[in-house]
């Protein structure tokens, strides 16, 4: 017999059809697993690495991986032994999820926050608009107001919510975030347009909890302008909480109305992919959520909405996120998921954009720092909730924030004008005004 005859015989294997039959099932199952899971997961995994506007690279990288690992993989199973290489390759994996495990159970590198140069604010939507309003303001930030556009027929409107379109400056880049909706989608769009911000320029859109003021003009918002933006546009929400039915009392007892739901269905029909925020994340390279807000302290959710932790029909939320709270009915809105987006200003400290700020306004600063490492609280802006506050809690929460020393405080919203008189009597040096058509610029 032959050399080549013998090799042949040798690498002659008899292999059962029950084997190959499991081969083809397992290799099936991995390319489904990693078609669900990993594929999915790549938008977050380019969001962590605060480079979201590269996603395409991420998953080019990946494929280019997988394709050059899979003959790899089998070539050193020939040379080795496959029993062998699958218990290297499982302790490698378990290793590398232990310490995955542990770096993320760590608050948010400070080297991972992004440092911006200086950030804008126009406040899209705010409760009033006042063309005469032009009080003094801190020497650290620069105001315009807007009390009249290029056409006189023409005015900004207001509603009870809140949307502010976000413009921060690193070097040579520019990142545009529009921070929540507002109430309704056509006083959206009308102030958008007469205040010249332009949706084809957004790098990422951002809702800040469930409340319908703040994501009211959402969909109305993607239907006008979807074609013309980005085609990797991201929504980055706090979390899966923010998704659950909200309702209102009535007068009459038990019974309860609707006042909207952040419909996941049709964000996603719009192409529009969802990164949830229960961890600090970073946005558009720029800015970073909070995450999760934790609770400490005096700070309580004031009286509000309630919310519905659990599904009704095709809206809803998963309700493991109510941690142990009743389901499937209206119970106490504690807003589990609020998150707060936050600036790094370079030496200046914090810019923290509270929107709605029910976890409490010194709870969302302390996370701000306890994640960034950024200890200086530079900006307070936005939301605070403190309008159905008592006396002596607006007492605690005004001379907790002042223990934080703030260079500027900007409320809006819900904030209340019992805490702008709170203001001018404590830190009135610190206080800026605002109202729709504001436009607040902080840092160079």
């Amino acid at each position: 017999m032959s050399g080549m005859e013998k090799g042949d015989r040798r690498l002659r294997v008899d292999v059962p059809n029950r084997l190959r039959w499991r081969g083809l099932m397992l290799a099936t199952l991995l390319a489904a697993l990693d078609q669900t899971i990993v594929a999915t997961a790549l938008p977050r995994i380019a969001s962590d690495l605060g480079a979201f506007e590269r996603l395409s690279w991420v998953v080019t990288a990946y494929l280019l991986a997988s394709t050059i690992t899979i003959p790899l993989y089998g070539k050193l199973s020939d040379l080795y032994g496959r029993r062998r290489l699958f218990v290297v390759g499982s302790a490698a994996f378990l290793t590398q999820l232990a310490l995955f495990r542990r770096a993320t159970g760590q608050p948010l590198a400070v080297a991972r926050v992004p440092t911006v140069d200086s950030l804008t604010i126009t406040v899209l939507m705010d409760s009033s608009h006042d063309i005469f309003l032009k009080p003094a303001a801190p020497k650290w930030v620069r105001v315009r107001r807007t009390p009249s556009v290029d056409d006189w027929r023409r005015t900004l409107h207001n509603q009870w919510g809140l949307s502010l379109g976000l413009e921060s400056k690193a070097g040579a880049e520019t990142r545009r975030v529009l921070l929540d909706f507002g109430y309704q989608p056509e006083t959206l769009l009308d102030n958008m347009d007469m205040l010249k911000v332009d949706p084809a320029q957004l790098d990422a859109i951002v809702v800040s909890h469930g409340h319908f003021d703040h994501f009211g003009g959402l969909v109305g918002f993607l239907k006008k302008h979807r074609a013309s933006m980005r085609q990797d546009l991201t929504l980055y929400v706090g979390g899966e909480e923010n998704f659950c039915v909200r309702k209102r009392r009535t007068a009459a007892p038990d019974h309860f109305a609707d006042w909207g739901t952040l419909d996941r269905a049709e964000v996603l029909a719009h192409r529009v992919s969802i990164v949830a925020c229960e961890k600090p994340t970073v946005i558009a390279g720029h800015a970073f959520s909070t995450g999760t807000i934790g609770r400490g302290g005096f700070e309580k959710v004031l009286p509000n909405t309630l919310v519905i932790y659990g599904r009704e029909g095709q809206l809803g939320c998963n309700p493991a996120v109510s941690a142990g709270r009743e389901t499937d009915k209206p119970v106490h809105d504690e807003h589990l998921q609020e998150h707060a987006t936050c600036f790094n200003l370079r030496d200046r400290g914090l810019v923290v954009i509270t929107s709605c700020g029910h976890a409490g306004i010194i709870n969302t600063v302390r996370q701000a720092m306890e994640v960034s490492g950024v200890r200086k609280l530079h900006a307070l802006v936005g939301g605070f909730h403190l309008a159905p506050a008592d006396d002596n809690y607006l007492r605690q929460s005004v001379e907790a924030l002042e223990r934080l020393n703030p260079d500027v405080v900007i409320p809006m919203h819900c904030s209340g004008t019992n805490f702008l008189q709170a203001m001018r009597e404590q830190m009135p040096d610190r206080l800026a005004l605002s109202t729709t058509g504001s436009i607040f610029t902080l840092g160079a």
